[in-house]
């Protein structure tokens, strides 16, 4: 079982007394609250028991660990792998048992369609299911991106009152509306309040296991100003009026780019179905044999159409989010 803590435990809180060698310390949890833990599903399981062995021979455990990490997916990369292999395989043997049925039916190419699926179909879930951790990292990182201007409005107000630097993430894992960027101030908090490591240390490695490129370089630099005697202040306000800046810039391509997409969906997505459609319903008019053009029609009507629907919404939601 796979009992990793959760974030959650940023809330814990250490008791007020003086450190004596050789003695044990309990942590203190707010009243109602306890440890979470993460435990593997029945899939999860099953998957590691069956694979554990051959994944923990595969190249792509330190990369995958780290994509994991920054993805916030509370799973060993091990144990991931097994589960990768396991969906790999449940998707291959329907196809296996479809190909031993047309094997008896004698249908060449039927058979010689299921062979290739039975080849494809595995690959495309082994390369979509190992590449998730680090897609839902990259989309983390975006949204932290988008929220670092307000996320620095609100450092820059605690530090002109003189808050410590822990105090400030602190304060700020507490405010889910910063979205992403309050879970990494979670971790942060965590790391000083529960791993009893130092603000400066936990700065760093939160800077390293962190998906955005900005927010590390915005932690390194908390680290660089405070060891080097300077004042952290004027540096949350200039990183702020240069994140909202970038900002601006960011929404104005956004915006330019929806646009484009907007103009290139009049074009494909309705003018030529339409036209496609007058074209394809004329020809099974005057044509001999209607039946080819019939089922070119409800191709594009049932198929196509819904296709181009989904594609140009999924680009347009996915296009948006960078900035939302």
């Amino acid at each position: 079982m796979c009992a990793t803590f959760l974030n959650g435990l940023f809330n814990f809180r250490k008791k007020n007394i003086t450190a004596e060698p050789n003695k044990t310390y309990k942590i203190l949890l707010p009243k109602g609250s306890g440890p979470t833990f993460y435990e593997l599903n029945s899939i999860q399981k099953t998957a590691f028991k069956l694979f554990g062995k051959y994944a923990e021979k595969n190249k792509n455990l330190v990369k995958l660990g780290e994509d994991l990490l920054k993805a916030h997916m509370l799973i060993r990369p091990q144990e991931y792998i097994a589960y990768v292999y396991f969906l790999s395989l449940i998707v291959a043997i329907p196809l296996f048992a479809i190909l031993i049925a047309t094997l008896f039916l004698g249908n060449i190419f039927i058979t010689l369609i299921m062979v290739i699926a039975l080849v494809i179909a595995p690959v495309i879930t082994y390369i979509l299911m190992i590449g998730n951790p680090a897609s839902v990292a990259k989309t983390r990182g975006k949204k932290i991106d988008g929220k670092l201007p307000a996320t620095m409005n609100f450092i820059s107000a605690l530090a002109s009152a003189d808050v410590n630097v822990d105090m400030i993430f602190k304060e700020l894992a507490k405010r889910p509306e910063y979205g992403e960027v309050a879970k990494e101030a979670e971790w942060i908090t965590r790391d000083t309040e529960l791993l009893g490591k130092d603000i400066l240390t936990a700065l760093r490695d939160g800077a390293k296991r962190s998906p955005s490129q900005k927010w590390s370089e915005f932690l390194q630099g908390v680290v660089t100003t405070s060891t080097s005697g300077g004042r952290l202040k004027p540096y949350f306000i200039a990183k702020g009026e240069e994140y909202e800046n970038e900002l601006k810039l960011q929404m104005k391509r956004t915006n330019e780019t929806i646009s484009l997409f907007a103009e290139s969906f009049v074009t494909v997505g309705v003018a030529f179905p339409l036209f496609l459609i007058i074209i394809v319903a004329i020809m099974a008019l005057i044509s001999p044999t209607p039946g080819v053009s019939l089922i070119l029609l409800y191709f594009v009507v049932f198929i196509m159409l819904p296709v181009l629907i989904i594609l140009f919404a999924w680009i347009i939601k996915s296009t948006s989010e960078v900035v939302s």
